[in-house]
């Protein structure tokens, strides 16, 4: 069974810096398709970064400002978030596919963890 447990959220000031954590097992193949998406209140769901067989992609909105990382020893998957901004502000979700992968595309996701949720004051 797959589980993904989000941690590192909180609230900080604009141009501050957080590190969010994804938590995994019963991964099939943890090289598959992982990555982070967000959600701000009344806003679609947006894909922010994902990496899937040694490739990692990073949306506009994240390049130059995230990183995303992974420990395979510490089953954990990182998401490095500097110079955060207002509109950073949102619920973060780590997502998982075992095949096809979900790219940017929220509706494509098959497995969700429960969010963290990142607040950025001016």
């Amino acid at each position: 069974q797959v589980q993904l447990v989000e941690s590192g959220g909180g609230s900080v000031q604009a141009g501050g810096s957080l590190r969010l954590s994804c938590t995994y097992s019963g991964l099939a193949d943890s090289r598959h398709c992982m990555g982070w998406f967000r959600q701000a209140p009344g806003k679609k769901r947006e894909g922010i970064t994902y990496m899937n067989f040694g490739g990692t992609y990073y949306a506009d909105s994240a390049q130059g400002r995230f990183t995303l990382s992974q420990d395979t020893a510490k089953n954990t998957l990182y998401l490095q978030m500097n110079n955060l901004q207002p509109e950073d502000t949102a619920m973060y979700y780590c997502a998982y596919n075992s095949r096809r992968c979900f790219m940017f595309q929220s509706d494509e996701v098959d497995y969700w963890g429960q969010g963290t949720q990142v607040t950025v004051s001016s």
